[in-house]
């Protein structure tokens, strides 16, 4: 059964394809095999009489974009005159005192964050010490319990060996 539909799809496929093939190309086709069945016959088209008008020039559309050449641009600005007049050592030093200058902005930034994480570090440090302290002070006092208990015990051990000397059965 799935042999079957896999033929009945690969068939339905390429009769689709096929068509597709027709549809997109047929009419080119088709005005091709006309013109080659007309013989010498005379076409039936006309020549094309065009008496449109040429096309309108950037001149008449905007006279002013075809000036591109401003002669005053920036003329009246004194930092710009004195920016374009400067040489190239004078913008090379220029660079540099820039690049220097977003250096210690850059150096002084990264202090100011070292500065903040050894703080915050310091203060870990601190409630480290605090919970180190607190961890002994709790083991030795365990410890000191630890002790008791077990003399407890031994106490205890002396008591209900003495009591049994005495006649006692326990429980």
């Amino acid at each position: 059964m799935s042999r079957r539909s896999g033929g009945c799809l690969r068939c339905c496929l390429v009769v689709f394809a096929v068509v597709s093939a027709l549809c997109v190309s047929g009419p080119s086709l088709y005005s091709k095999l006309n013109k080659g069945l007309s013989f010498g016959a005379p076409s039936s088209c006309s020549p094309c009489v065009c008496d449109c008008p040429p096309p309108l020039s950037l001149l008449k559309i905007a006279p002013g974009l075809a000036n591109l050449s401003v002669t005053d641009c920036g003329g009246n600005d004194p930092d710009l005159k004195e920016e374009m007049g400067k040489q190239t050592v004078d913008l090379l030093t220029d660079e540099m005192n820039l690049q220097e200058t977003v250096g210690q902005e850059q150096a002084r930034h990264m202090n100011i964050t070292l500065a903040e994480a050894r703080r915050v570090a310091s203060l870990y440090q601190r409630e480290a010490d605090k919970c180190i302290a607190a961890t002994e002070t709790c083991e030795q006092a365990r410890e000191s319990a630890e002790a008791l208990l077990t003399k407890e015990k031994k106490v205890t051990s002396l008591w209900e060996q003495r009591a049994r000397q005495a006649g006692w059965e326990g429980e």
